[in-house]
């Protein structure tokens, strides 16, 4: 832009004339003759103040319409970047919109799909906890639990899981090996356990302890109260995989070491 053109032009002034201050009219009396108001001292000839001219705010496109070719376009770039992130990135970078704009889209478009998948991630685990009934009931006692628990031969068990599906059941086990679940699905510790004087039957007792874990060792004898807990497969720090019927427990005493 030429220093010529970098002010607005000058406001129309007759400094050789009066000026009125209430419609602008300029006059050689001292009376305005449209709104017949005399003309204060500071508005006449020779005391007004120059008007100064007001700067012209420089404009990128100075005021030309911008042509965007349709692959510009803001709905194709998101599509690109969809199915051809690097392809897209290139026609971002090669459009005529604004550089921030592009900086703020490509970062968008990295932290978005994080957070979403953050929130999708949060919310299932929610949606999945609150679908999937607790393993044990918590809302007795203690006393009102074991109370419940109706005292269970192991080997009945074994061999019947189903007929305790929703019965509470107490029996005296011991522990063989600490296991974990097979498919990785809980977090919750498994003990692999077998009804003493029975050394053919083993259950899995799953630790859903209420009043906090115990790590049991091989060779306790414990007597545990829970409830049904279908089948599990199991497997050992070695490897090995163990499938047997399973007791969620609610609360373990432990009795003594063999």
């Amino acid at each position: 832009m030429s220093k010529k053109n970098q002010y607005q032009e000058i406001e129309l002034d007759r400094p050789d004339l009066n000026k009125c201050p209430d419609c602008g009219c300029f006059f050689a009396s001292d009376t305005c003759p449209l709104c017949r108001q005399v003309c204060p001292e500071h508005m006449r000839a020779g005391n007004r103040a120059p008007v100064k001219p007001q700067k012209v705010k420089k404009s990128r496109d100075n005021g030309r319409v911008k042509f965007i070719r349709w692959y510009h376009e803001w709905w194709f770039i998101v599509i690109l970047f969809l199915i051809m992130p690097l392809a897209g990135l290139v026609v971002l970078f090669t459009s005529p919109h604004k550089f921030r704009s592009k900086i703020l889209f490509v970062v968008g478009y990295l932290t978005i799909p994080t957070i979403l998948s953050f929130v999708l991630m949060l919310g299932g685990s929610a949606i999945l906890s609150w679908l999937t009934p607790d393993p044990v009931d918590t809302s007795l006692t203690k006393e009102a639990y074991v109370e419940k628990c109706v005292e269970v031969d192991p080997e009945l068990y074994y061999r019947s899981p189903e007929a305790y599906e929703k019965a509470y059941v107490k029996m005296t086990l011991t522990v063989v090996k600490s296991t974990y679940h097979a498919t990785g699905t809980s977090g919750d510790t498994y003990y692999l356990c077998r009804a003493q004087g029975h050394d053919n039957f083993y259950l899995i007792v799953r630790d859903c302890l209420i009043d906090g874990e115990q790590n049991l060792l091989p060779g306790d004898s414990v007597t545990i109260y829970g409830q049904y807990g279908s089948s599990a497969t199991v497997a050992d720090e070695d490897g090995l995989h163990y499938t047997a019927p399973c007791i969620n427990t609610a609360y373990v005493v432990i009795n003594a070491v063999e």
